[in-house]
């Protein structure tokens, strides 16, 4: 007898990880503003009353869901070349972001997963083990976490191609203001000697910025007083 995939999910067992990665999948498909506790159930065709038996509330669904989100970025570790693990922890969140974007705009949680802890604290053994003080750690990890969810964000909002191209965009405006090169001429200028070559893709301004971050950091380090492993 051959029985269907549909009946087989049926089947699986409704857990506390399952039923996170579902909501984040319902996320991911129609935006966080639109999970509730209520919608997640019927997914996992279970009520709405069992589900509770999995999480508290949705707070502490929204707990799970970041936590996992931690998990997926590339962590350090202690050891690590500090400016290459801190450019290989940068890709990774900002990609692991365009695939949640609901992430990005998710308030700090005030109980963060074993995920969102184990990170934070690698990040920190990797930055003080370079030699950074426990000052400049925290410098560097504000700038660079601001940076990066800052980018991420700009890169959900703006109107990108797959690719990452805004040149269609930047073209409807300009058609849509014909007297542009008149009224906003460095604007015109910019959309015309670089958004619109060929080539031009925004993302291309992540490494561009966070290279601009890391040499900062670089000279910071130097005048650091903390000696490397210590």
């Amino acid at each position: 007898m051959v029985v269907s995939m549909a009946k087989l999910e049926d089947r699986t067992p409704v857990t506390r990880e399952r039923a996170v990665r579902v909501a984040m999948a319902l996320a991911d498909a129609v935006g966080i503003e639109s999970l509730s506790m209520r919608k997640l159930a019927a997914e996992l065709d279970i009520t709405a009353m069992s589900l509770y038996y999995h999480l508290k509330d949705k707070e502490d669904l929204l707990d799970g869901m970041l936590d996992i989100v931690h998990s997926e970025f590339a962590t350090p570790s202690a050891g690590d070349e500090w400016r290459a693990a801190m450019w290989k922890r940068a890709g990774s969140t900002r990609s692991v972001l365009a695939l949640h974007p609901w992430a990005i705009s998710m308030k700090a949680r005030t109980s963060p997963g074993p995920a969102t802890l184990r990170h934070l604290d690698s990040v920190i053994g990797c930055l003080t083990a370079a030699g950074f003080s426990m000052a400049m750690t925290g410098h560097a990890m504000s700038i660079l976490d601001s940076y990066v969810l800052g980018f991420a964000q700009q890169e959900a909002s703006l109107p990108l191609d797959p690719s990452g191209d805004i040149g269609d965009a930047t073209e409807a405006i300009m058609a849509q203001h014909e007297a542009m090169a008149d009224s906003f001429q460095n604007l015109a200028a910019m959309a015309v000697s670089l958004i619109l070559q060929p080539g031009y893709a925004f993302g291309n301004e992540f490494g561009f910025g966070l290279e601009l971050i890391l040499d900062g950091l670089d000279v910071a380090l130097l005048s650091d007083s903390v000696p490397p492993n210590q």
